[in-house]
């Protein structure tokens, strides 16, 4: 079995008592008994690996399970590292928010004033596109924009080029729309501020002054490392090893790759829960700043897929019945990563695997360790209710597009669907799916049929209102306004 390593704030490493030591609290870390959980867990749930980490006041514990790909049989060790997809959202805000904070950087001032070539479908509202705004998934920018610009240094520079055409999902400021078109922005906001890639700014600006050694935004880079290999599979059984260890292009780094440590991810935690500090001491933000970064800035709609409460600065905002909490999700091919932070316990846990049913162990293992560790009470799995509510599906019935998806809702003998199709540069992404909606509530529903890394059993399907009046229907967080 790997070993557990501690690592407390002066980056000591040693091996932990069979029974694990005493958090300064007092409280007891049996660590034994999570990681026999963990293993536990991960084998019901066919995922290949895993590597969790606990960070408890300021000391980080680190645990590992499986193998890093099942074709070799490689063991997973704690200082293995994992994609972790959208997980990158958080660096790359956070060295947003580290210029803001020199003065290098105003969050308010429109984008086209640190990116004149920057546009979108409708120049009118390019200028009302801000930083914060694209910190906070409120900038109307697309999230499902793929474009391959190369291996070369100026990749970010041609997407946003790419992208210029790409229409908004809802006008600026006006709702919460998913966005990792809106993320490579700011990745080359970053570069035209700090005149380095945006790779390098990461690590001269971020990893270098937190001593995060197990980080990295390359795949030649990450070949320094044991690095876990993704699987695919039908849900149920075992998943093999997915045909490619990475199919995302170099600029989807500031949206999507990040490959770390679940240690490394944790240390990140660390800083922001000591109010920008590094472990050394070293000051990478202000106490202020981090404060700013998890206020919230907008409701979500949809509150289930990620588990989301709000959206803050570049943090996905939770509320545990009346306890806060901050962190993130992410996801690329097969390899899932979950980040939960509790301030007012000092807590913060990390956890990235490799395949199969990795939500379903993120859920049960969350729920019992944020449980013991900082008294959090997590929702029950998302689901619809015994006795389902009747539902007027008639307002909602019609077709609504975003950039790349067509949704048609429909109607039948008092049962919705909605066909979910993949159009112009999506098109050839996957094949259209058909879903069934049991109703949650009158505007929410829980879509069947379809297997995703962030709905367990259920797709949440949610339906509002932007504020001209116009309908839209969230799906996987992005926003798709009613057409016709």
């Amino acid at each position: 079995m790997p070993k557990n390593v501690t690592r407390d704030d002066q980056g000591d490493r040693g091996a932990t008592g069979a029974r694990g030591p005493l958090d300064p609290t007092g409280r007891k870390l049996d660590l034994a008994h999570w990681q026999a959980r963990l293993d536990a867990l991960r084998a019901e749930h066919h995922v290949p690996g895993a590597s969790l980490a606990l960070l408890v006041d300021g000391t980080v514990h680190e645990l590992a399970s499986g193998v890093l790909h099942r074709g070799t049989g490689v063991e997973v060790t704690t200082d293995s590292v994992f994609q972790m997809g959208s997980i990158a959202k958080v660096y790359t805000a956070t060295l947003i928010m580290r210029l803001a904070e020199s003065g290098e950087l105003d969050l308010d001032a429109p984008v086209v004033d640190v990116l004149p070539e920057f546009s979108v479908a409708d120049p009118e509202a390019a200028r009302a596109i801000t930083a914060r705004r694209l910190l906070s998934h409120t900038s109307g920018l697309t999230c499902d924009f793929t474009y391959d610009s190369g291996r070369g240094d100026d990749c970010l520079a041609k997407y946003v080029e790419a992208a210029k055409d790409v229409a908004l999902d809802c006008p600026p400021g006006t709702a919460i729309s998913y966005s990792s078109v809106g993320y490579n922005v700011l990745g080359r906001i970053i570069e035209v501020v700090t005149g380095r890639t945006w790779d390098q700014a990461l690590k001269d600006l971020l990893l270098t002054p937190l001593g995060l050694t197990h980080t990295v935004t390359l795949p030649e880079e990450a070949l320094r490392f044991r690095a876990a290999m993704g699987h695919l599979g039908e849900p149920g059984r075992m998943p093999d090893p997915a045909p490619e260890w990475d199919m995302m292009p170099r600029s989807a780094g500031p949206y999507g790759r990040v490959i770390a440590s679940a240690g490394d991810l944790a240390r990140l935690a660390r800083m922001h829960l000591a109010g920008g500090v590094a472990e050394d001491g070293t000051r990478v933000l202000s106490k202020e700043t981090t404060a700013l970064m998890r206020r919230r800035v907008v409701d979500c709609p949809d509150k289930w897929t990620v588990s989301s409460d709000g959206w803050g600065l570049g943090w996905t905002l939770y509320d545990w019945n009346g306890v806060p909490g901050y962190g993130h999700d992410g996801a690329s091919i097969g390899q899932y990563g979950y980040l939960r932070v509790v301030p007012s316990a000092g807590v913060a846990v990390a956890l990235l695997t490799n395949g199969g049913g990795a939500r379903e162990v993120y859920a049960a293992l969350y729920r019992e360790l944020l449980a013991e560790l900082a008294g959090v009470t997590m929702p029950e799995p998302f689901a619809p209710p015994a006795r389902p509510p009747a539902v007027d599906f008639a307002p909602l019935v019609g077709t609504y597009r975003r950039e790349g998806v067509v949704i048609t809702v429909t109607e039948r003998d008092g049962v919705g669907h909605a066909l979910y199709e993949f159009v112009d540069g999506m098109k050839d992404f996957s094949e259209p799916l058909r879903i069934d909606l049991l109703p949650v509530t009158e505007t929410v529903f829980a879509g069947t049929g379809v297997g995703a890394a962030f709905s367990e059993d259920y797709m949440p399907v949610v339906f509002s209102t932007l504020p001209d009046g116009t309908g839209c229907v969230y799906i996987g967080m992005r926003c798709g306004p009613k057409t016709a």
